[in-house]
């Protein structure tokens, strides 16, 4: 009888199955797309606009990738404890359906108490007969997916390997495609001696934002519209998360206007919206760094980037590249399943956005999931 009230227990609550390699099925399908991109914007007018879109394909493709392959290891280890945790019962169940076979009646169970026990028993047997075959039934689609998901996860180097070569080749080519832009307007010309002694006059952010408007000459004016009404709305410039608000101290306790995003390893970052390049380069701590115009009083700083694009004066037009974020994407921080929604997020960019001569809080210009 405890043997029967297992059973029933566990038909009671049937295994929820679910696909956890759905989304890395999907991602490879996604990672085939951007292939096909990298292809196609070697023809394309646009070449830059072409492979800045590739280049967001793959990043968007791999990192659908990993948390599709992290999604899959978790789905594994959840089924794979709870079937070890079932063991007992699993046997238990198999024993049952052994012994009563295929057609099994009510009859061929007999009871020590006579006839009466004996009905009683068929009764039971009867009713939990068809639980039997449903919690088989379960338990196999339960083994079938643990069998494919197994399957996805090793299979799965093969596609972030071939995923991350057409990455690394589509931002090589997008650097060479910059590189060899000649036709977009300037506002002026980079005046590098002048921009050399305020750098070397500036122990600040805020001192050199505010200087840099002061070097230069014959400056045409800004041409582009306002963007007043797009507050809130703006794109972040690159793909992570927010890991640092504006004002929160950080590990040694220094706070800063402005907020800090985890990213991926080489991640692309692009201006929001059509802007001056007012200054791209090293500065002070902060790394390569920068300043965009979308308008004027408004400045938006970029800091901590591996390489910086554009040049000094240049108008470049939303959603053009600005730079790239540093490290090196491997595949064995590629499918980690330990890690949380930051798997692999390992480098970091500084975002400020500046009115006039002060700070404002960025998160209320950008778009972002805080609703």
């Amino acid at each position: 009888m405890k043997c029967l009230a297992l059973i029933l227990a566990l038909a009671a609550t049937p295994l929820a199955a679910q696909d956890g390699g759905a989304a890395a099925r999907a991602a490879a399908d996604a990672l085939e797309a951007a292939a096909i991109g990298l292809d196609e914007a070697e023809s394309a007018r646009d070449r830059v606009k072409a492979l800045t879109e590739t280049v967001r394909a793959y990043e968007d493709g791999l990192a659908a990738m990993r948390e599709g392959l992290r999604a899959a290891a978790i789905r594994e280890t959840e089924l794979s404890k709870k079937l070890g945790a079932q063991e007992e019962e699993v046997q238990q169940l198999l024993g049952v359906l052994t012994a009563l076979g295929a057609n099994a009646q009510p009859q061929t169970l007999l009871h020590p108490q006579g006839p009466l026990g004996t009905a009683r028993s068929g009764m039971l047997v009867a009713a939990v007969t068809p639980g039997l075959a449903q919690q088989a039934a379960d338990l196999r689609k339960d083994l079938d997916e643990v069998s494919a998901l197994r399957e996805i996860q090793q299979g799965a180097a093969q596609t972030l390997e071939k995923g991350l070569s057409g990455a690394q080749e589509a931002r090589t080519a997008l650097s060479k495609a910059i590189a060899d832009r000649k036709d977009l307007p300037r506002r002026f010309t980079e005046d590098p001696i002048k921009i050399a002694i305020l750098i070397s006059a500036t122990e600040t952010l805020q001192g050199f934002a505010s200087g840099l408007s002061q070097i230069t000459e014959g400056e045409a004016p800004i041409t582009t519209t306002r963007i007043d009404d797009r507050m809130g709305l703006l794109p972040l410039p690159v793909r992570g998360v927010i890991l640092r608000q504006a004002g929160e101290a950080d590990a040694a306790g220094v706070k800063r206007p402005g907020i800090v995003m985890a990213t991926q390893p080489q991640a692309l970052v692009t201006t929001p919206v059509a802007a001056t390049v007012r200054y791209n380069g090293p500065l002070l701590d902060y790394g390569l760094v920068t300043i965009l115009e979308p308008q004027a009083d408004l400045l938006l700083v970029l800091a901590g980037l591996d390489a910086v694009y554009g040049e000094i004066g240049q108008v470049l037009p939303e959603g053009s590249p600005v730079g790239v974020m540093g490290g090196a994407l491997q595949l064995n921080n590629a499918s980690s399943a330990g890690e949380g929604g930051g798997a692999g997020r390992s480098e970091t960019l500084y975002i400020e956005v500046r009115e006039g001569d002060a700070p404002v809080d960025p998160l209320l210009w950008f778009a972002t999931d805080k609703g």
